[in-house]
């Protein structure tokens, strides 16, 4: 019975042991991409770094001036109110305030492809992270603006272009 017991002992352990041998082991490198692809991938990679510090310039530009035409819009907006405003004046104020709109539109577009364009290239998709949201950001912008809350639309474009800053630091590194 000892035997037995002992024999059986012994197969198990054996065979524990070859099963546990027989996965093989690879010691093949991994293959280092080539120097072509590693240039294509950094060229991939400063033109959409160069796309997003684009969008931070023409987001700052339009920021800066629409604080002024902010002020601008309100006291147009407050002289109709009071009836004290030339006749032309709510036209050209409408058409201000058009203009502002299709302004941010235009923006949340542009991000909206940008980031597309971030997620379908596989460069630049370790950057998409960072990126995501920012067109949600503009569309927020571009709702307030719909609702007069020009100052609030130009806060919210101002977190957009923080998150762009943010994915420039991080292709940066």
């Amino acid at each position: 019975m000892k035997r037995i017991l002992f024999v059986l002992l012994v197969t198990i352990i054996l065979s524990s042991a070859t099963f546990a041998q027989t996965r093989g082991r690879s010691s093949a490198p991994k293959p280092k991409p080539t120097p072509a692809a590693t240039q294509r991938a950094n060229e991939v990679r400063t033109a959409g770094a160069n796309r997003v510090a684009e969008q931070i310039k023409l987001l700052a530009r339009f920021i800066y001036v629409l604080g002024g035409a902010n002020y601008s819009l309100a006291a147009q907006d407050e002289s109709i109110r009071r009836n004290e405003a030339a006749p032309d004046t709510a036209q050209k104020n409408q058409l201000a305030k058009t203009q502002v709109r299709t302004n941010i539109a235009g923006f949340r577009e542009a991000l909206d492809k940008l980031e597309t364009d971030f997620r379908a290239t596989p460069e630049l998709q370790p950057y998409y992270i960072k990126l995501a949201g920012a067109a949600a950001g503009a569309a927020t912008a571009e709702q307030q603006a719909t609702n007069n809350q020009f100052d609030a639309a130009g806060r919210s474009l101002l977190l957009v272009v923080n998150r762009l800053a943010d994915v420039l630091v991080v292709m940066r590194m």
